[in-house]
């Protein structure tokens, strides 16, 4: 039995192959082919773009790939979400889709747009959601560059932005979002339905979502006097409780625990002032719920 898994190219694609390698999994793309390299010899990998995998999949020339909601929402797809993985290309977050306008545009809201031109690479779906919204405009798809475009090809656009970087730099204002999209790992129903794929599938999502667990987390280690353990306790801000072992000296005890990384730095001296001793900070790689 071989998966055929398609790995998103281009924006989502470095983000992808991280993400895989935290889980254990490690892929090798080339520029010069469509068909990375993976560590598993029950899976074969494709390059395909995330505006087409969808399709790709729900016809069964993949078997399973990875996406965004908004593409499956804009292909139409029937296809089987194994799992919501929420990372994007910048940043381990959500992608909004947002209708923007020029700084200096009359148009203050979405009915403004009435008769307009809107450019956008996300064509049903805009159709979509100024239908829902009783405006009636021109969708135009956009082959890339969308943010130049207003106001002398496009009145507004409908573009997916992490940050509002490109945006503010092309001096363009947010009128509305249009959805919020997340990567997801979807499969073709078939391959779903098949006993083995379905075992490896969800063999991968339980460690993509592991290593989704252990982002910006790492484990800390400590010995403390029992005298001192509870007010060391009280100071550690833990996943879970922590994990308490005896030691060899009966008077000490060893406390293992996850914190978010971006805490560290104050937690470490509180927890020395605490009385915890011989601290050791170490990296994750996965967390499995």
């Amino acid at each position: 039995m071989t998966l055929k898994l398609g790995i998103p190219k281009g924006s989502l694609e470095d983000a992808t192959v991280d993400l895989f390698r935290r889980a254990g999994y490690h892929i090798t793309t080339s520029s010069r082919s469509y068909y990375p390299s993976i560590d598993d010899p029950g899976i074969e990998c494709m390059l395909i773009r995330a505006q087409e995998m969808a399709r790709y999949v729900e016809d069964g020339i993949l078997d399973a790939g990875l996406t965004g909601a908004d593409w499956i929402n804009e292909t139409e797809s029937d296809v089987a979400e194994v799992a919501e993985l929420v990372y994007a290309k910048q940043s381990y977050g959500k992608v909004r889709w947002v209708l923007a306008v020029p700084n200096g545009s009359s148009i203050e809201s979405v009915g403004d747009l009435e008769g307009r031109i809107v450019a956008t690479e996300l064509v049903r779906t805009t159709e979509r959601y100024l239908a829902e919204r009783g405006v009636t405009a021109k969708v135009e798809f956009s082959w890339g560059a969308t943010e130049v475009k207003p106001p002398d090809l496009a009145d507004a656009i409908v573009e997916a932005t992490e940050t509002g970087t490109s945006l503010r730099a092309n001096k363009l204002r947010i009128v509305d979002v249009v959805l919020e999209s997340t990567t997801r790992l979807i499969a073709n129903h078939d391959a779903w339905r098949d006993e083995q794929k379905r075992q490896k599938l969800e063999d991968m999502r339980l460690l993509l979502e592991g290593a989704m667990n252990a982002l910006d987390k790492v484990g800390l280690m400590m010995n403390v006097r029992r005298d001192d353990l509870e007010r060391v306790l009280d100071t550690l801000p833990a996943l879970r409780r922590p994990t308490i072992s005896h030691l060899s000296d009966e008077g000490w005890v060893a406390v293992n625990t996850i914190i978010d990384e971006s805490v560290v730095r104050h937690i470490i001296p509180a927890l020395k002032k605490a009385g915890a001793e011989g601290l050791v900070e170490y990296p994750l790689n996965k967390i499995v719920m």
